[in-house]
């Protein structure tokens, strides 16, 4: 059973927010975008809450709200009417979204609902006339996502968990609020009188964000500030690493139908790894790159491997790629 909704409190027993929160809030944003008309992704959590909240004193008339019912649990329905009665408060639109496919049987259930939630909400937005859609993760969500990938072995893209801004084709996602400590959160929507549920999910050991979650709140010295700007760093490292990536593949590739070599004289062994992985997808897009190191030691040797329906070939400094010959059947 979800638990029951915080309630607004009374007009009278509302305290404004102070305005250096929406001062902070509204230079977060502004950091990552031009201003312009905001679309809200809130579920009716305490962080989203907090954003709306904030987004709506911060961007007066330039926001719009949405809440997806997943329709997972019994009261979906009712927390997205309560999400929806919150803007009418403010005079912020608000739109309730619903997942028309049936949930699957089996599978990652978490993964599916990400899948059509954020369909969902970039379609909506870009109808909207929004350029940018805001998502409340938070610091506590970053440094979850740090431990989690780190204790995966994870590399710096890997580490560099969740991106401030993440840039699409009509609609950018902006999370202006990986700064922000959910606590923090929790008290600004606490002192506008804005309604919120708690996920019971968010406790629930049998998830691995939950167990991260708990584990981050038993041990003190593990700060997740500290740890999201380790994250802001890695993200940093990675984008060099990708800038590096695309001047070494103008410099070095050269394409030509159905093959690429590239010269990789002098080159880092990241940067010769994220070359091959980007030569395997030219050649073809449905190969796997996660995972090359075999190939990369193949090569390294002098050798010749296959990665998908990929066959790489070293021959001095130059590697080369092409489509692998069609497999016999016997």
């Amino acid at each position: 059973m979800s638990p029951a909704p915080r309630r607004s409190r009374n007009a009278d027993d509302v305290t404004p927010l102070e305005p250096a929160l929406i001062a902070r809030f509204q230079a977060d944003v502004t950091r990552l975008s031009e201003t312009g008309r905001l679309a809200l992704a809130v579920s009716g959590g305490p962080d989203s809450m907090a954003m709306l909240t904030l987004a709506a004193a911060a961007f007066p008339g330039q926001v719009a709200a949405a809440t997806v019912d997943h329709g997972l649990r019994a009261a979906s329905a009712d927390e997205a009417a309560m999400v929806a009665a919150y803007c009418a408060t403010l005079g912020v639109p608000h739109a309730t979204l619903a997942i028309a496919e049936p949930r699957p049987a089996t599978g990652n259930l978490h993964a599916w609902a990400r899948k059509h939630r954020y369909a969902l909400l970039l379609r909506w937005a870009a109808g909207a006339g929004c350029g940018a859609l805001l998502t409340a993760h938070h610091a506590d969500d970053q440094a979850e996502t740090f431990l989690m990938r780190a204790a995966r072995g994870s590399g710096v893209a890997g580490l560099a968990g969740i991106r401030a801004r993440q840039p699409l084709d009509a609609v950018a996602i902006l999370r202006p609020l990986l700064g922000w400590r959910n606590r923090d959160l929790r008290a600004v929507a606490t002192t506008a009188g804005a309604p919120f549920v708690d996920d019971p999910s968010n406790r629930d050991p049998a998830f691995e964000r939950a167990r991260v979650r708990a584990t981050l709140a038993a041990i003190d010295w593990l700060d997740p500030l500290r740890l999201a700007a380790a994250a802001a760093h890695a993200a940093e490292a990675e984008d060099a690493l990708a800038a590096m990536t695309r001047l070494s593949w103008s410099q070095r590739a050269v394409e030509s139908p159905g093959a690429v070599a590239i010269t990789i004289t002098d080159l880092p062994r990241e940067i010769r790894r994220r070359l091959a992985a980007r030569a395997l997808r030219t050649i073809d897009p449905a190969t796997a790159t996660d995972n090359i190191e075999s190939l990369l030691e193949s090569l390294e040797a002098g050798g010749r491997a296959t990665q998908g329906n990929v066959l790489a070939s070293a021959a001095g400094e130059i590697w080369r790629f092409r489509a692998a010959p069609p497999r016999r059947s016997h």
